[in-house]
């Protein structure tokens, strides 16, 4: 619709789609002392708990990040690197037993997503879900997909007017069990974590060993605990399937990948969080994939606050939904060459992009409220990729060739199948 209506186009009754070279700063960027923020959209984010940082005012927002960030520091992912790479370990241990030596396809979605599970658990948590060790999804892990694809359809359906009633009293009742089971595990997963007589350098340990004007109450821990299970493992494995993908889809930048990976240690225990830093083409690999596939597709929605304001040139009156959609954005000619071609030379100062619109380009949200686990994300994704790389040729499986024109979009991607061959890299 961008790319044939301009910048800002009307998608619904009071609701727009904007993108545009300052567009982030003028939506969600930093607001002047008193200046009112265009809030969260309510109708989308009512579906999330509304003690969580995501959910919090502008007040109580600035505490609980405040808190949450030394956990999200450079520092302190260092200091997690013990229990981060050893799940890493688990999964190359996993995925050799499970190749037979490249023969076997193995479906590549679901071993992302117990990895990041997994580390996020014992990050959160203290300990894991154990789905690596047992091969499947923990039971709170399927019923996390199930509550994202019925949160989609439940603020989809608020905009059908009379037939939402219908439409979200099925979603209600089908939900409720779902949301009770939800909050039963998170409560019994913190109880277990406040038992351990332990200081570990975990999420649970920042958000309440502090003073007590910082500490989170209980409903800030449940909802947040909850909140940074979702979002700290399903859009990383996300960002590992699409990046798999697209390897495998452009053997030319596998094999510029792997001369990095490989030439730049001499050994495996070499790859570590701070070596994988250096791998400069590999950030460019991530940031195209984050470009070509972003983990959130669509738009997270904000509220245009009563005074109204400019956003892309257009007077946009107060109250007005609007929202910046990813995939859109970054697939757009007018902000990017070759839009639609996977070319991570792009993201080094190539002579032939300089006319992208490398600003525009913000994955992990923009302002105030970005994406608190970005650094972490981007450890565990470099450090993943690594790893596999070092240790395997890509290839991909007939069946995932269409992979990402398989994908579906309910807030997030529910992805396909991505079944790939992993043969073993042999070395003299």
């Amino acid at each position: 619709m961008h790319k044939k209506y301009g910048d800002i186009v009307r998608i619904s009754p009071d609701e727009v789609s904007a993108i545009g070279e300052n567009v982030w700063d003028e939506l969600v960027g930093h607001r002047k002392l008193g200046a009112p923020e265009n809030g969260k959209d309510p109708q989308i984010f009512s579906v999330v708990a509304k003690n969580s940082v995501l959910n919090a005012n502008r007040e109580d927002h600035a505490r609980l990040r405040r808190t949450l960030s030394h956990g999200f520091s450079a520092l302190t992912i260092e200091a997690q690197e013990p229990i981060i790479s050893s799940y890493v370990d688990l999964l190359l241990q996993r995925l050799k037993e499970n190749s037979d030596n490249g023969k076997n396809v193995l479906e590549l979605t679901s071993w992302y997503n117990w990895t990041t599970f997994d580390i996020i658990g014992d990050l959160a948590f203290g300990e894991s879900f154990r789905c690596l060790q047992d091969s499947d999804y923990h039971p709170w892990v399927s019923l996390i997909f199930k509550r994202i694809r019925s949160n989609s359809l439940a603020v989809s359906a608020r905009r059908w007017g009379w037939l939402s009633k219908v439409v979200l009293a099925f979603l209600d009742q089908s939900g409720s069990h779902a949301i009770g089971a939800h909050a039963r595990l998170v409560e019994e997963k913190l109880r277990a974590r406040a038992s351990m007589e332990t200081t570990r350098p975990d999420y649970y340990h920042s958000m309440t060993f502090q003073e007590d004007d910082k500490k989170f109450s209980p409903a800030e821990l449940r909802d947040n605990a909850s909140t940074l299970i979702i979002a700290g493992s399903e859009t990383t494995a996300t960002t590992l399937s699409g990046v798999t993908y697209l390897l495998g889809k452009h053997p030319d930048v596998l094999h510029k990948l792997a001369q990095e990976v490989r030439t730049s240690f001499q050994h495996e225990d070499e790859i570590t969080i701070r070596g994988v830093q250096k791998l400069d083409y590999m950030l460019a690999v991530l940031n195209e994939a984050l470009r070509m596939y972003p983990p959130v597709p669509g738009a997270l929605p904000r509220k245009m606050n009563p005074d109204g304001g400019f956003i892309s040139g257009h007077w946009v009156p107060g109250g007005t939904v609007i929202g910046i959609h990813h995939y859109a954005f970054y697939r757009n000619p007018n902000y990017y060459q070759l839009p639609d071609s996977f070319i991570p030379e792009r993201w080094q100062d190539d002579l032939q992009f300089n006319s992208d619109a490398k600003k525009v380009f913000q994955p992990f949200s923009f302002g105030p409220r970005n994406c608190i686990g970005k650094n972490l994300a981007y450890a565990e994704m470099r450090l993943i990729l690594a790893r596999i790389i070092w240790n395997f040729d890509i290839r991909l499986a007939v069946d995932s060739e269409e992979w990402i024109e398989r994908s579906k979009v309910f807030s997030l991607w529910s992805k396909p199948d991505l079944n790939a061959y992993l043969v073993p890299v042999v070395r003299n």
